[in-house]
């Protein structure tokens, strides 16, 4: 198939005719359509489509000229196909013929505008065209080029509108972070403001939490590592404050300690004031409609940072107070103020509030050494007893937080040191640090008498000793025993040489308020066997039950000697 330019060998030229008009005013008509096309794929498309109606000539594909060169437009036009593609990049933007197959003409049309090659059009026709249809297909080439630059400028105009409105929009929105980034910054330093005037101006905890709660607006709580009440500032104080399970309450800070955030625990927004790592303390939002935002967290672990400064230089002086005074345990026993006393304590990780019991230990043959006073700690904690514990006096003493379980206590120590021999002696409650002296005194006679006992290895509790906390340390157990003698040694002789239980029934009958029946119930007994019994007694002591005076004694007696070991 032979190809030669538009010019070569040209038909005489046609004269003009009707039908020549016809596709001149169609061209008109069709440039007027392509200037209003939305961009250049619509514009080539029109081309494309005119081709047929201008003669024999058919329309085998377009090309636009984009950055990374020319590109099929539109792609799926049904007749071009790779090897025209690459017949149209070897033009180097100008006109040129091509092969097509099947096809005797075929030309690749250049569009061209003043300054830039803006793509091409290619047709084919079965034979070369004439002059006048090589003219309409110039018009058309030049029609399309002019519509596509209109729609490049239209195109270009709309990006640039695009990019104006675009940059108006984010300068709007720069301005709004801006005018935000402003008001958060306004909102941080009045927060480091308050909180740290707070501080400075002797506030201290209540201060710390008064502030907090003026900058959110929420109710504050300030708590020790314990869950103790140190400060609130806001409506709902509970009255009185819930303390929290001890266990439950170390999860929660164990917990906490692991989020980079406050953390929301049921009604509460928490944050932990830690210094060096160590949790001192927490501070809570009150928050039962779960309405904390950023600023008031943002407050929230200003406040936790102000008030972990804070408790730990209230630690850093009971620290140095403890440091300038004897051990914690010497200064309780012997007396000191409740506010030092929660605060020392506090410092060596012990919770002082609540009930509290004093414990003497001793062991029999075992001195009072590291060592001993180790296993009794090692002991309570296996126990879960929370105490301090300190060495005085030849024995071991606990400040022990709780009702004690002593028995278990003494099996535990015994476990620990291999030998059961040893004596535990408990105080009564004590409420606050100034009654523990009392209750180390108590804790002192409980263990007394247990050792001056018949069976001295084991546990009492001065709430055992009855009538017998009439006598003080120290006191006269000769006159005791004596007294004891005077009224039921001759009933002691007797159930020592016959193997009878006087005593125990006298003491039983004393303890029902000299009720038969119950006193009969409680031995397990007759009645008329306790009648005998109760004759003996008199007959064998020869004193009269029915006297008041020899009553009281004979019964003060009894209670000594079951509190002896009877």
């Amino acid at each position: 198939m032979a190809t030669t330019s538009g010019t070569a060998c040209r038909s005489p030229r046609n004269s003009w005719g009707r039908e020549h008009l016809a596709n001149l005013y169609s061209l008109v008509v069709l440039s007027t359509i392509m200037n209003d096309a939305p961009d250049e794929s619509d514009v080539l498309t029109r081309a494309l489509t005119a081709v047929g109606t201008l003669g024999p000539c058919r329309a085998e594909a377009a090309y636009l000229t984009l950055d990374d060169g020319l590109t099929r437009t539109p792609a799926d036009w049904p007749r071009a196909t790779p090897h025209l593609d690459a017949q149209v990049r070897s033009l180097g933007g100008q006109d040129g013929p091509v092969t097509v197959p099947d096809r005797e003409w075929g030309w690749s049309l250049a569009l061209h505008s003043t300054a830039n090659a803006l793509g091409y059009l290619v047709v084919s026709a079965p034979s070369q065209p004439t002059d006048d249809e090589y003219f309409l297909l110039r018009v058309l080439a030049q029609q399309t080029a002019a519509a596509l630059t209109h729609a490049l400028a239209r195109r270009t105009e709309r990006d640039r509108n695009q990019q104006l409105r675009q940059l108006s929009e984010d300068r709007a929105a720069t301005n709004a972070r801006l005018t935000t980034s402003v008001s958060e910054l306004e909102h941080q330093r009045s927060v480091r403001e308050m909180l740290s005037d707070a501080s400075a101006n002797d506030g201290g905890v209540q201060g710390i939490a008064g502030a907090l709660h003026l900058l959110t607006g929420y109710p504050v709580a300030i708590e020790d590592r314990f869950g103790n009440l140190r400060a609130w500032a806001g409506p709902g104080r509970p009255d009185p404050y819930p303390k929290p399970e001890a266990t439950l309450h170390e999860e929660l800070l164990q917990d906490a300690a692991r989020r980079p955030r406050p953390v929301r625990v049921a009604e509460q927004v928490i944050a932990l004031a830690r210094h060096r790592g160590e949790v001192l303390g927490t501070v809570a939002l009150i928050d039962p409609e779960a309405g904390v935002g950023e600023e008031e967290r943002f407050a929230l672990v200003y406040a936790s940072t102000a008030l972990a400064l804070e408790l730990a230089h209230l630690r850093n002086l009971a620290e140095v107070e403890l440091r300038l005074r004897r051990e914690l345990v010497d200064d309780l026993i012997t007396g000191t103020d409740d506010a030092s006393a929660y605060a020392r304590a506090a410092a060596v990780g012990h919770d002082l509030h609540g009930p509290h019991y004093l414990v003497a230990v001793q062991w029999a043959g075992r001195p009072a050494d590291d060592d001993f006073v180790h296993a009794v700690g090692r002991s309570a904690a296996g126990l879960r007893m929370r105490s301090l514990l300190a060495r005085r006096s030849g024995m071991a003493v606990l400040v022990l937080q709780g009702r004690p379980q002593a028995k278990a206590l003494h099996e535990a120590v015994g476990r620990e040191l291999g030998s059961p021999t040893g004596s535990i002696g408990v105080g009564g409650r004590c409420d606050t640090p100034s009654e523990i002296p009392r209750s180390f005194q108590e804790a002192l006679r409980a263990l007394e008498v247990r050792q001056r006992s018949q069976s001295p290895h084991g546990t009492t509790t001065f709430d055992e000793l009855g009538l017998y906390r009439i006598l003080g340390p120290g006191g006269s157990y000769r006159d005791v025993e004596q007294f004891v003698r005077e009224w039921l040694g001759l009933l002691l002789d007797y159930d020592a040489a016959h193997h009878s239980d006087l005593v125990r029934t006298l003491s039983q009958y004393f303890e029902c308020g000299g009720n038969y029946d119950a006193t009969a119930a409680a031995l397990a007994i007759h009645r008329s066997t306790l009648r005998y019994r109760l004759q003996r007694i008199r007959e064998v002591s020869g004193s009269d039950l029915g006297d008041v005076d020899s009553r009281l004694n004979m019964h003060v007696a009894t209670r000594v000697w079951k509190v002896l070991g009877g």
